[in-house]
């Protein structure tokens, strides 16, 4: 009967539960989840030596507030308290040595250390007569790297800054620049690595244009790798010949995201807010230099994007139409906050909902968002703009033309199987 029938069902609840754990009075339910893994970034290794490898050193830190280690502790703080070595100079890359400035940074002093701080962000260098666009922004990487004169007093510089796999991301420019410093000086280097907080994977175009700030070496949109293994390629590959160390992680493997290493979440930058953020970025920046906002100036920057221009509700139909694999598009209108782009002019747009984060391929989101926006609205939307970010003039042509995903990637394919060679060498972890 209904009592037989009802006992039957609370003894299979009670196998849902863990009285072993459980406290008097009250019920548990198991958790089937596994424990995240003991991931060490660089730093973590460091603190675990107690610092010794860089006893008697002199050093000058490239950092920012993502240097710090699985207790939250700043390296700043860590080195500057650490006996035998001596921290003489902070460097500060895009954003501030806090991370908190969305401008460019200028040169200051550190109020806890009294240490000074150099910025590597600051405005480029002007242009000068008949300079070409290769030779301008090379120019503008090198005023962006430590300077000699900065460096007289150090023998080793230090870089440590978390990454997001991104390409145009610019604290991998400033790894490159810092590198080539390094070699010039005869300094010697050591970077700190940190996880690739969206795994290993790799897609998007090999850029082919010049390098810039925004694209400082011959890699993918999405590179699938850690700046430990950036800085061997980049060392190798554009032959600075500079005394590198990497300090590996130890646990992480290139099939791990950032919520399965354990290890403490801060923002990489202002609008880098979630790991959400971090997976879409590189898809939907590619958009960032045309006339549509990023989100900047919401609470979901990097999740949402839109213009004035855009009929949402049209515009998430079409991106729904092409079913790529891994996320869906929800219409919605936003304002950004006055102060950023856009600010205070209502958008229509998409807000991203990531539904499968492996199958996600976040490049094509940039690529079909593009052909739909220079489809629908290509006077507005000025897609001549997203060349330097993409970095590779025949996917911008291709979308013009009108050729669909499956054929720009086709594009894409030889130089990224050749890429998947390249790296193969500079590759630290399986």
């Amino acid at each position: 009967g209904l009592r037989s029938v009802l006992g039957t069902l609370a003894a299979e609840a009670v196998t849902d539960f863990d009285f072993s754990r459980t406290p008097p009075g009250a019920l548990q339910p198991r958790v089937k989840r596994s424990e995240p893994k003991m991931v060490l970034n660089g730093i973590d290794v460091l603190v675990r030596e107690h610092f010794i490898r860089l006893r008697g050193r002199k050093i000058g830190l490239i950092t920012n507030h993502s240097g710090q280690d699985r207790d939250r502790n700043s390296l700043i703080d860590l080195l500057h308290n650490a006996p035998g070595v001596g921290l003489k100079a902070l460097f500060a890359p895009e954003h501030g040595i806090r991370g908190a400035v969305d401008a460019h940074v200028s040169d200051s002093v550190d109020e806890k250390t009294g240490l000074p701080i150099y910025s590597l962000y600051s405005n480029p260098p002007k242009r000068l007569p008949g300079q070409s666009d290769a030779d301008f922004d090379m120019a503008a990487i090198r005023s962006r790297a430590p300077q000699p004169h900065q460096m007289k007093d150090i023998d080793t510089l230090i870089f440590d800054i978390q990454d997001i796999s991104a390409r145009f991301y610019t604290y991998s420019a400033t790894l490159g620049a810092a590198i080539e410093a390094a070699a010039r000086a005869g300094k010697k280097i050591i970077v700190l690595d940190r996880v690739n907080p969206v795994s290993g994977k790799f897609e998007g175009p090999v850029q082919t244009r010049h390098y810039s700030f925004i694209g400082f070496h011959n890699i993918p949109v999405r590179h699938g790798m850690t700046f430990g293994e950036l800085a061997r390629m980049f060392n190798e590959e554009r032959q600075f010949g500079a005394d590198l160390e990497v300090v590996r992680i130890e646990g992480w493997n290139r099939d791990m995201w950032f919520d399965e290493t354990g290890l403490p979440w801060s923002h990489p930058s202002p609008n880098i807010r979630s790991l959400n953020a971090a997976t879409l970025y590189t898809g939907i920046c590619l958009l960032e230099s045309t006339k549509v906002s990023m989100g900047r100036g919401t609470d979901a920057p990097f999740e949402i994007f839109g213009a004035p221009f855009i009929d949402d509700v049209r515009f998430a139909w079409e991106m729904n139409r092409a079913n790529l694999p891994g996320v869906s598009f929800i219409p919605i209108r936003f304002t950004p906050a006055k102060g950023h782009k856009l600010g205070g002019v209502e958008c229509g747009g998409v807000h991203c909902i990531v539904t499968d984060r492996k199958a996600l391929n976040s490049v094509d989101i940039g690529i079909v968002a593009a052909q739909v926006l220079y489809r629908l609205y290509p006077n507005d939307f000025d897609i001549d703009k997203m060349q330097r970010l993409l970095g590779h003039d025949e996917t911008l042509q291709a979308i013009k033309d009108g050729k669909s995903l499956e054929e720009i990637k086709k594009i894409w394919a030889p130089a990224l199987e050749e890429f998947a060679r390249r790296r193969e060498k500079f590759l630290l972890y399986k």
